[in-house]
């Protein structure tokens, strides 16, 4: 078995890793009540081609792969969670486009997400009763000749404030079973009819807007359905389990982040008159740490591997979401205990660590949807 990465990838990771120390991590804290700059370092990463990394540079894409994307966002995750999210969802809509769209979808969209002319792209999949559960929704797509007639609700929208167009979800065919009448659209952010509330107040992820998205009466052209119409739910699904690798990545930058600053802090901290890195219980709890973020190295590997590969990775991706985000929480709670009073203090990254991190066991399907899938497959196959 082969664990090394290609040069191409090994590139892509080194970029990724200098872009995050050197411009994102001394800005981590100002971003959060600084658009502008946050929406400066979105527009630099474009520059370097990473709003497209899974995507054919036929349409201005990099073509790096799920690997390469995996390794860039867990790099960039490790300064600023924010802008790793925006970047994992902004790609994410960019390969719905480039797998489902037709050719002139594809050309009009897929470049503006690459070459940063949008800030950003939005997955409005979520709805007040249609969580984990998005066969559920209500929001309502019509045919009116030449038009379709959006209305209904969207929460929790990554980026939906600075998203130049959105990925909608709504149900075609009323009659039709749960989850079997759901369409996909393509549609432009500036649309009439679109209101995009106020940026919800987080825990962590500040820079990072979330918003209500309202369809009011939203006419879009028939041209927006991407895809065969009453067949997008299938589609949801697919995306929210490569969206999964993304939020797996980001965890596992998190939690390294905050375990590599702690190893630092425990090494110059003395207590007994010797640095408190020379106690059993500390190596301890550093050794359990980073054998559990390793371990969740490799499954976030191997998902994102079995996706590139062309293999099925519904399971391993969520194994690596559990596992990652879960063990991201463990890392990020070692950290402040090793930190003792410190870590709590704001003086140090690790309790916006914390706080960060949180989300990555909910987004993208909770932890228990993540063990309702892999328990079906195994017992399915048992």
């Amino acid at each position: 078995m082969n664990l090394s990465l290609t040069e191409e990838q090994v590139l892509i990771q080194d970029t990724a890793r200098d872009f995050s120390q050197s411009v994102l991590a001394p800005a981590a804290e100002k971003v959060e009540n600084d658009r502008a700059l946050f929406l400066r370092n979105l527009e630099s990463l474009s520059e370097l081609g990473f709003m497209g990394l899974n995507v054919s540079s036929k349409y201005g894409g990099t073509e790096a792969g799920v690997i390469a994307f995996s390794l860039a966002i867990t790099e960039v995750a490790k300064s600023c969670a924010s802008t790793a999210v925006t970047l994992s969802v902004s790609n994410m809509v960019a390969e719905i486009i480039e797998a489902i769209g037709n050719e002139e979808q594809k050309t009009q969209y897929i470049p503006k997400l690459c070459d940063g002319t949008y800030a950003a792209a939005g997955f409005c999949l979520t709805e007040a009763g249609a969580g984990s559960d998005p066969a559920a929704m209500r929001t309502s797509a019509n045919r009116d000749g030449d038009e379709w007639v959006l209305n209904g609700t969207k929460l929790y929208i990554t980026s939906a404030e600075y998203a130049g167009v959105f990925v909608v979800w709504a149900v075609t065919d009323k009659a039709a079973r749960k989850g079997k009448g759901i369409s996909c659209f393509i549609v432009e952010a500036d649309t009439p009819g679109i209101q995009i509330s106020k940026a919800e107040r987080k825990l962590g992820q500040h820079a990072s807007s979330t918003n209500e998205v309202v369809f009011d009466n939203c006419r879009i052209p028939a041209t927006a359905l991407m895809g065969a119409e009453n067949q997008g739910f299938k589609v949801a699904v697919g995306e929210l389990t490569g969206g999964r690798i993304g939020i797996a990545s980001l965890a596992l930058g998190l939690g390294v982040a905050a375990m590599d600053y702690a190893k630092d802090f425990v090494q110059e901290r003395r207590q007994f008159e010797k640095p408190i890195s020379e106690f059993q219980g500390i190596q301890w709890m550093i050794a359990d740490a980073y054998t559990e973020l390793e371990a969740a190295r490799l499954l976030v590997m191997n998902a994102a591997y079995c996706k590139e590969s062309g293999q099925d990775y519904t399971v391993p991706a969520s194994m690596a979401k559990l596992y990652a985000s879960e063990k991201a929480m463990d890392a990020c709670n070692t950290a402040i205990q090793l930190l003792g009073g410190a870590g709590y203090l704001q003086d140090h990254p690790t309790e916006r660590f914390m706080r960060d991190a949180r989300i990555t066991t909910i987004y993208e399907g909770t932890s228990q949807i993540q063990k309702v899938i892999i328990a079906k497959s195994l017992l399915a196959t048992s």
